[in-house]
């Protein structure tokens, strides 16, 4: 009798007594180097457990592979979260910055500032139309994604209504923020233009130093008091600094003390 044949590749065994065919079953793993399952597998644990089962270099994987579907984006997502340290890093970096990331190129870089400006529109339109007392920690929220991790200062106001909703935000102007670059007549004008009653005012720092400057201070009380001439008050001034907190002039009491003093020199002007 003939022995009977092996053939692998045709996962099959043929015997010559009977003329039978006897199936195998054939693997189903992922060929080496092939990651779609890989990738499939992330999708599914988001899908089934959300954001929060999902480390984040896994998160960053993921936002590469928009670019490139077709790439292995596990090592350059570790990568890139070794050289910046966390996730808001990552998405806050420069595309100079991430194209010295092997494995990072065009499409890779648009996904990740694509999903960046989603989630500052989506923080923004969100804020609109509800209370800032009540809900200025979305406030907070929204300033802090919009100008944390900018390499430059940026001076931003959020429009108040008479029951202190939030009517718009906007950027005012860019570069050293003080007296000189920002103009207490373009505020004005813009928050008339809004229709707004009263205003927050904030700008960032860089450096990542949340403590306000002597120009700060006095550019916070130039404006409340040009503001206050137009009944129009100026609740707040927050710093942005390079974490999740941010530093309220209110909450320190300074605002009182600016107050006070603009309090002062209206009446001797009177």
């Amino acid at each position: 009798l003939a022995k009977p044949r092996r053939s692998c590749q045709n996962a099959f065994i043929s015997t010559a007594q009977n003329n039978t065919t006897i199936s195998l079953p054939v693997t189903t793993k992922d060929p080496p180097g092939n990651s779609t399952g890989h990738r499939q597998r992330l999708r599914d644990k988001f899908q089934e457990k959300g954001i929060e089962a999902l480390t984040d270099t896994e998160v960053i994987e993921l936002l590469l592979t928009f670019g490139t579907p077709r790439s292995d984006c596990k090592q350059a997502a570790r990568d890139a979260l070794a050289k910046f340290g966390s996730l808001p890093e990552v998405l806050d970096a420069s595309p100079v910055l991430l194209k010295k990331i092997k494995g990072m190129g065009p499409k890779n870089i648009f996904a990740l500032q694509f999903v960046q400006g989603i989630a500052r529109r989506y923080l923004r339109q969100r804020i609109q139309k509800k209370n800032y007392i009540t809900s200025s920690k979305d406030v907070a929220d929204y300033l802090i994604h919009a100008l944390r991790g900018l390499r430059h200062e940026v001076f931003m106001v959020v429009y108040l209504d008479a029951s202190h909703a939030v009517i718009d935000s906007e950027i005012l102007s860019q570069g050293t923020i003080n007296v000189n670059t920002v103009y207490p007549r373009e505020l004005i004008k813009s928050a008339l233009a809004h229709h707004a009653v009263s205003l927050v005012v904030a700008h960032n720092h860089p450096s990542g130093n949340l403590r306000p400057s002597t120009q700060d201070e006095q550019l916070t009380r130039t404006l409340y008091l040009m503001c206050s001439f137009m009944n129009i008050t100026l609740l707040d001034h927050l710093i942005i600094g390079a974490g999740e907190t941010v530093y309220s002039f209110a909450d320190h009491g300074l605002m009182t003390a600016v107050q006070q003093d603009c309090a002062e020199i209206r009446s001797r002007l009177a």
